[in-house]
């Protein structure tokens, strides 16, 4: 009879523990993230069960311990990745698994000089999102020859400075892998891989194309044509998950997505399986099938950021403008500043404000006010709502000037310092060789191409 009574505290102790199990398990996978994160601060180490993939794993919840002092880590999502399956006898922990840094890739051509709508509508947000993605940020010198009959001395000098305004604007090298794009071969190897596989009617429907081939007529080079299949590269390349681009580019990006798309259907899935034995690598080290590239999704930076011409505030500030007062560049002098905004159109009306579509002008110099002071509309109103024009652009000048002073005392130090731009160029080009060769070697891998011989 004790016998029994034993056997009978086992079966009520071992029924507990399946309950109890049972309700960890629900929890683990109905508990949102937040409260799942908010749980692994306790002291004790908890084993959870967790579901992916239709598989039940374990992932193990540590304590987060805090970085040393001097360290500073950006605040970014924080996502707790189950550990592989495994065989380990029970009571084993499965080692915790960290997701990868979403990957961000932009870049800017190196044609003219970098001015005030290519810093704030794309350099400044870069800077932000280098705390939190894998960032990638290339000068494009490639495309900038798009056009044709380009200065090659110009080419040169304008690929440096650009380079260094990147950094003096205060790109991180230790946070973010900035490079000349022409330093990745890769770049012009997967343009023509993709080339191939790109129908030449998609090309042809780029409204930057049909625009600027009316005006060149029979001039117009393959350069222009091709330069978006050139894009999609310089973005697939880096499988980047957002890409930062304005309006005006997102039908490019669209085409990236599509050429993706149209790569992966000819030649992912069961028929990159078939390229080699059963459960055999590509040459990147993954198992083959599936999509071969990432489609990426566009990034669209908060309206405000968009600065127009000075010479015409429906237009957007651009180096192709063959009007010099049109913009203004990072590196123009305070004189050279004072004179463009002294000239810039304006009109008649008493006062300033923002957003009236009969007052571009109006709405395009006070962005600008409001950029580089970083006040919000309101306080840039409570300030210049009631000047004249006469008023504003001296101090419009001032702001101006004050912003770019120190971009402009980095950019002098990094240019006169010896060998440290060409330094951070070079281990940017080197971390992005290493991403860029795995993806066009699993490209002509699925394509058919012959491994290379080492």
């Amino acid at each position: 009879r004790s016998g029994h009574r034993r056997m009978h505290r086992v079966g009520i102790a071992t029924r507990a523990a399946i309950a109890a199990t049972t309700a960890a398990t629900t929890a683990a996978s109905t508990t949102p993230t937040a409260m799942r994160v908010a749980m692994s601060a306790a002291p004790a180490r908890a084993t959870v069960a967790a579901r992916g993939n239709n598989t039940s794993r374990l992932a193990t919840i540590r304590p987060r311990m805090a970085p040393p002092r001097g360290i500073h880590h950006a605040a970014s999502p924080l996502v707790c990745a189950a550990a592989p399956a495994t065989t380990a006898e029970a009571g084993t922990e499965a080692t915790s698994k960290t997701e990868r840094r979403k990957r961000v890739l932009s870049g800017v051509q190196p044609t003219g000089s970098i001015h005030l709508g290519n810093y704030f509508g794309a350099i400044k947000n870069w800077v932000k999102m280098q705390e939190e993605f894998d960032a990638f940020y290339c000068v494009v010198d490639l495309h900038a020859i798009t056009a044709g009959a380009h200065d090659p001395k110009e080419l040169i000098k304008s690929t440096r400075s650009s380079a260094a305004i990147y950094l003096a604007a205060g790109l991180d090298p230790e946070r973010s892998n900035v490079f000349v794009q022409s330093h990745v071969s890769a770049h012009s190897e997967l343009c023509w891989l993709l080339n191939c596989a790109t129908p030449i009617g998609w090309l042809e429907k780029m409204i930057q194309f049909k625009e600027k081939a009316r005006k060149a007529g029979e001039d117009v080079s393959v350069g222009l044509l091709d330069y978006p299949v050139l894009m999609a590269s310089d973005i697939l390349l880096y499988n980047a998950d957002i890409v930062p681009v304005g309006e005006d580019q997102r039908q490019h990006l669209e085409l990236t997505r599509d050429i993706a798309g149209r790569v992966n259907n000819l030649y992912g899935g069961g028929k990159w399986k078939k390229m080699g034995p059963k459960g055999s690598r590509a040459p990147s080290g993954r198992f083959r099938g599936g999509d071969i590239l990432r489609v990426p999704d566009a990034y669209i930076p908060e309206a405000g950021a968009r600065v127009m011409s000075l010479t015409d505030g429906s237009a957007k500030m651009s180096k192709s403008n063959p009007a010099e007062g049109s913009r203004i560049n990072v590196l123009d002098t305070p004189d050279e500043i004072a004179k463009k905004i002294k000239r810039c159109k304006t009109d008649a009306v008493e006062g300033l404000e923002f957003g009236n579509p009969e007052r571009p002008e109006a709405t395009n110099l006070l962005t600008i006010y409001q950029l580089c002071t970083g006040m919000t509309k309101e306080e840039v109103l409570r300030e210049c709502g009631a000047m004249r024009w006469g008023d504003f652009k001296p101090a419009l000048t001032d702001a101006v000037v004050e912003h770019l002073s120190p971009i402009q005392a980095r950019y002098a130090e990094i240019i006169e310092e010896e060998g440290y731009l060409d330094g951070v160029l070079k281990r940017g080009a080197d971390a992005a060789n290493e991403v860029a060769e795995k993806t066009v070697a699993d490209v002509r891998d699925a394509m058919g191409f012959m491994e290379r011989i080492r």
